[in-house]
C-alpha cells in the first residue's frame, strides 16, 4: 500500500460508508467521517482508532460540508481523498412523486455531492493533487427499477456532473483524479431507509445478485490505490449497461413489466 492518506467519507455512519471507513483505517489511513447520526457515527469512528475524526454533518447544507472540510484541514492536515458517499433511496414510481420527494432526492444525492466537489476541489487545485470519488449507482446508468424513479434520475445527474468536472480538470490538473463508483444491489439497510419504503420484489437474477457492503468498500479502497474514471463494483454490470445502450427497447422488453429491485 502507498503511504497513509487523509480521507474524508460522507455517509459514514452505516452501510458502505461505515465498512469503507473500517477497511481504510485498517490500512493505516487517517479518516474524517461525516454523517447526521451522531451516536452511530461516533461508534464507527471508535472502531477506526483514536485518530479518526467524527464530524456530524448534514450534507444537504453547504455550510455543513464546508465545516467538514475545515475541521479536517485543521485537525488532520491536507486532504488526499474526498468520498461523496451519502445518499438515500425512494420507493415511489414516477406518477406518484411529490415535490417534496424530488427535492429530497436532489438534495441528498446530487446537491450534497456538488457541495463536496465545490468545497474540496479548490484545495486539490492549490496542491495540484487529490482524488475525488462520487458514489453513484448502477441505476444512474441503467434505470431498470421503476420504483426508484427520481433516485435513478438524481444519480444520472451525478454521473454527468462527475464526468464534466473530470473533463474540466484534465488538461490543467492531470494529477487530480475524479472517479465515479456505481454499485448495483448492495446488502445494506438502504432499502428499508428509502422514502416510502420498498415494495417486495422477485429475487434478482444472476449478475444482479447483491454484493456485501464489504465487497463494495473493497472496490473503492482499490480505486484509491489505482484511480480510474469510473468503476462498476460488480464487474458483470458493465455488460448489462452495454446491452442497455445498444437497444433500449429490447432491453426493457427483456425485463418485463416488473424489473428487479436495485439499490
Amino acid at each position: 500500500m502507498s503511504s497513509s492518506k487523509v480521507i474524508v467519507i460522507t455517509g459514514a455512519s452505516s452501510g458502505i460508508g461505515a465498512e469503507l471507513a473500517r477497511q481504510l483505517a485498517a490500512q493505516g489511513h487517517r479518516l474524517a467521517l461525516a454523517a447526521r447520526r451522531e451516536k452511530e457515527l461516533a461508534e464507527v469512528a471508535a472502531q477506526c482508532g483514536p485518530e479518526a475524526l467524527a464530524v456530524v454533518t448534514d450534507v444537504r447544507r453547504r455550510g455543513d460540508v464546508e465545516h467538514l472540510r475545515d475541521r479536517t484541514l485543521d485537525q488532520l492536515g491536507p486532504v488526499d481523498v474526498w468520498i461523496n458517499n451519502a445518499g438515500r433511496g425512494i420507493g415511489r414510481r414516477v406518477l406518484d412523486l411529490t415535490d417534496e420527494d424530488v427535492d429530497e432526492m436532489v438534495a441528498v444525492n446530487l446537491k450534497s455531492a456538488l457541495y463536496g466537489m465545490q468545497a474540496i476541489v479548490p484545495h486539490f487545485m492549490e496542491r495540484d493533487a487529490g482524488h475525488l470519488i462520487n458514489v453513484s449507482s448502477f441505476l444512474g446508468r441503467v434505470p431498470l427499477a421503476t420504483v426508484r424513479s427520481v433516485y435513478s434520475a438524481s444519480k444520472a445527474a451525478l454521473n454527468s456532473l462527475t464526468a464534466n468536472l473530470r473533463m474540466d480538470l484534465k488538461q490543467e490538473y492531470p494529477r487530480i483524479h475524479v472517479s465515479l463508483v456505481m454499485p448495483g444491489i448492495v446488502a445494506t439497510d438502504f432499502a428499508s431507509n428509502a422514502l416510502g419504503g420498498t415494495p417486495a420484489a422477485s429475487p434478482p437474477p444472476g449478475a444482479l445478485k447483491p454484493q456485501s457492503a464489504g465487497d463494495v468498500a473493497a472496490a473503492i479502497a482499490a480505486l484509491i490505490e489505482n484511480p480510474a474514471p469510473e468503476i462498476y463494483t460488480n464487474p458483470a454490470l458493465a455488460g448489462i449497461a452495454r446491452r442497455y445502450y445498444e437497444d433500449v427497447g429490447a432491453f426493457e422488453a427483456g425485463f418485463g413489466q416488473a424489473p428487479p429491485r436495485s439499490d
